[in-house]
């Protein structure tokens, strides 16, 4: 569930991005070199590489709050 609601996350944060990116084209023709401001695939990978670092962001804590016994969380509050 915490998982899900992460890459739903970062779903919309990618596209947001997506749409900026494209709608900056002319600022980021002078920042490449050798690349396309419309590469798909560099717009693929990027948002492929954010997408896998937000999902490890959202489950690896997922997995430490799986191992905590919950009434041992109780008892610390």
């Amino acid at each position: 569930m915490f998982v899900a609601h992460g890459f739903v996350l970062a779903l919309i944060g990618v596209a947001c991005g997506l749409a900026g990116a494209v709608a900056l084209t002319r600022v980021l023709t002078s920042l490449l070199f050798g690349v396309n401001s419309l590469d798909p695939l560099t717009y693929a990978a990027a948002a492929l590489g954010l997408l896998l670092a937000s999902i490890a962001a959202s489950y690896l804590p997922t997995l430490r709050a799986m191992g905590v016994d919950p009434i041992d969380a109780l008892r610390s509050e």
